[in-house]
């Protein structure tokens, strides 16, 4: 099928989508060697540039667990983290305290926080409700959305497609959750695509026992949300349920 057909004479809005399209600009190099604290893991290095410093920072701590800088079973200080960031403690123990309660770490008294150790049951887990809840809204959608609507989300299909090209685990992460999100936001539903988004990022966190995800997978998930793209457009609703269900059982990207 080619790609972007059905588009050529289609000038979208991209209005509706807009919330959910929003990428953060964090991005954490390299750890530099030798530079421990109390025999800590060396945490990682971002450079920040949104708004508020605890935004920067738990977006930051975000990249990290997507590309596995943050290791599961290792244990974190809000000091040493802010003073590799340049911060005090406080915006990084704001930043984890939310990364606690959606679960992607543990508060380890007296001692920071511990990054959850997760395994494949719970991943399928996710997998699972993922699929109850997005599957049955992206077939209403594929029979009600005109091609034009479609046509607006090909920059985010795009964008997973680039973030994977060049292996860049953190940005792919976003860029694949604004594509889902735009997808769910066509239905108007706000909780839904809240629900499912918050569902969508506790998906991406590593597994104790794999390594974060390589290149090849990470273009294989993309190239599925170009196909399914595809299959919008053209309005081709049985190639659309195979795809998401394909999709939902695969990666669950």
């Amino acid at each position: 099928m080619e790609q972007g057909r059905g588009c050529e004479e289609v000038r979208p809005s991209y209005a509706s989508i807009a919330s959910v399209t929003a990428h953060s600009s964090v991005r954490v190099p390299e750890q530099a060697r030798g530079e421990h604290t109390h025999g800590e893991p060396p945490p990682p290095r971002p450079v920040v540039r949104r708004h508020s410093v605890r935004g920067q920072i738990l977006d930051a701590l975000r990249a990290a667990l997507v590309d596995g800088e943050l290791i599961p079973g290792q244990v974190y200080s809000a000091p040493a983290l802010g003073a590799r960031f340049g911060v005090s403690a406080t915006p990084v123990r704001e930043a984890m305290q939310q990364l606690a309660g959606e679960g992607a770490v543990e508060v380890v008294p007296n001692r920071g926080f511990r990054v959850s150790e997760r395994g494949p049951h719970e991943l399928a887990e996710l997998a699972e409700v993922r699929a109850l809840i997005e599957v049955p809204v992206m077939l209403r959608l594929a029979r009600s959305v005109e091609p034009a609507g479609w046509c607006a989300l090909r920059p985010l299909a795009d964008a997973t497609v680039a973030a994977a090209a060049v292996g860049d685990r953190a940005s792919y992460a976003e860029a694949d959750r604004a594509f889902h999100g735009a997808v769910l936001a066509l239905s108007g539903n706000t909780q839904l695509v809240a629900v499912a988004d918050e569902l969508h990022r506790r998906s991406q966190w590593p597994l104790e026992t794999n390594p974060p995800a390589r290149r090849a997978d990470l273009l294989a998930d993309a190239s599925e949300h170009t196909a399914l793209l595809d299959a919008l457009i053209a309005q081709d609703v049985v190639v659309v349920q195979s795809l998401v269900r394909e999709h939902f059982a695969g990666s669950g990207g």
